[in-house]
């Protein structure tokens, strides 16, 4: 979130400020000559050639499910809450920020990060990631069916669909390159944007109240729905796994924390795209017409249905083009993204040196290779018979605690010495995390009452 100012002379090459001035640092700061190792390290220049990971943590966070959140939202509420999904962004550009940050100011992970602070924090990922990977599985590859089942109707049952589309994804993970995997991701996420930003202005939607919905209002009713939006979308595991996607892209130090910075605003205002578009709909198509979506996923055949009766089949079909777009890149960028993290995690607990998620080739290790079969293959279970209750409801206890762990221990990691003082928190940074942190405990607790309900 706070911006570097070092001036470059060519893109390709580091040139800009010299030890002698001290670098910019994070809050605005300037800090002097000794602020540490890496605090001198000049900063490339960022522009639209370098954005990468920023599209893959979009593409990964901005699942089927977090669409029908914001439709249904839209479709109570209107745009009242469209300040919400304003300070959503803002809120999940400081998380991916500091870890990006992390990673290149420390040359570290932030599983490596973690494991400095305390044992039980990386005891509590592990017991997290593989639980969590085990019900996640299944749900993308549900998420991944719907629509296909719903474009070829009677070719397949469901279940086929979700197999078919883990085994791609199983696939992907493992053959692809992180730049090929970073060109698929790029594709996918095109569609959506071109299928739900189409949608938002086919629905033809209400400016002026929009513009009104920008001044923060809480109606009666509406926390849930503010709380999601605020928290939702875009906010998952996989925000930890940016770091490594910085690292895959060839951003190793310091030098690239600018260029990283620039990567993830341009993520979270497409995410916010994304989030509008959504509620334009929601508000435009579903809200005039006291029209209700099924909850989860299924609720985007629904709007299909809408679609069709309102606008004909082609613009339904398209629409379900979109939906499979949003759904198997959640899926693609959690098989390679959370692999990453479980290898890292490994690795760490081992003791070994260096961390395989930054080595050239990570899908070549086993544990990488171990955890995107056990996303893929053990949860083909769960598409066959109901999820049994009690692994809901621990996946939805562990879920809701690893947001506030995650802002917690950036807050800590960022402030000490383990981060090059040029490179540690500033007031921006620190407030915002701690604001992340608040909501998340927030909803940690809703969603435990309502788990435990």
């Amino acid at each position: 979130m706070d911006a570097a100012t070092s001036p470059e002379h060519h893109p390709d090459r580091p040139t800009g400020r010299g030890a002698a001035d001290g670098p910019a640092a994070p809050g605005g700061r300037t800090e002097p000559p000794d602020a540490g190792p890496g605090a001198d390290v000049p900063q490339r220049r960022p522009g639209l050639r370098r954005v990468g990971p920023g599209i893959v943590v979009a593409a990964t966070g901005v699942g089927a499910g977090d669409l029908v959140a914001t439709l249904i939202a839209g479709a109570e509420l209107g745009y009242v809450l469209l300040w919400a999904a304003v300070v959503g962004c803002v809120v999940k550009i400081s998380l991916a920020e500091a870890v990006g940050r992390f990673h290149l100011a420390t040359g570290t992970t932030v599983i490596q990060g973690w494991r400095s602070l305390t044992r039980w924090a990386t005891g509590y990922f592990g017991a997290y990631i593989v639980l969590w990977g085990f019900v996640y599985g299944a749900t993308a590859m549900t998420a991944s069916a719907l629509p296909l089942a719903a474009l070829f109707p009677g070719l397949l049952p469901l279940p086929a669909w979700g197999a078919l589309c883990g085994v791609l994804g199983l696939v992907l993970a493992l053959t692809s390159r992180y730049a090929v995997f970073e060109k698929i991701m790029t594709a996918l996420i095109g569609v959506m944007f071109v299928v739900v930003v189409g949608l938002a202005v086919l629905v033809a939607p209400d400016v002026p109240a929009m513009l009104a919905g920008l001044v923060p209002r809480l109606p009666d009713g509406s926390v849930i729905y503010t709380l999601g939006l605020v928290g939702g979308v875009g906010g998952t595991i996989t925000m930890a796994a940016y770091g490594y996607w910085v690292n895959a892209k060839g951003w190793r130090d310091a030098g690239w924390v600018r260029v990283m910075r620039w990567d993830n605003r341009i993520a979270y205002v497409t995410t916010g795209v994304f989030v509008v578009a959504m509620l334009v709909v929601g508000t435009e198509l579903l809200n005039a017409a006291q029209i209700s979506l099924e909850g989860g996923d299924r609720g985007l055949l629904d709007l299909g249905e809408v679609l069709e009766d309102r606008f004909g089949p082609v613009v339904a079909t398209t629409f379900l083009v979109g939906f499979f777009a949003a759904a198997f890149s959640s899926l693609l960028g959690v098989w390679n993204g959370v692999s990453l993290l479980f290898a890292d995690f490994v690795a760490t607990v081992r003791g070994g040196s260096g961390s395989p998620a930054r080595a050239d080739r990570p899908e070549r290790t086993a544990p990488f290779r171990a955890y995107v079969l056990w996303l893929t293959f053990p949860p083909m279970l769960l598409l066959l018979v109901d999820q049994p209750f009690q692994l809901v409801l621990a996946y939805g206890v562990l879920g809701a605690l690893f947001m506030p762990f995650l802002a917690g221990t950036l807050l800590w990691l960022l402030n000490t010495s383990r981060v090059p003082r040029a490179w540690r928190n500033g007031w921006l940074s620190n407030v915002l995390l701690t604001v992340a942190g608040l909501l998340f405990v927030v909803l940690c607790v809703e969603q435990l009452r309502s788990y435990l309900a």
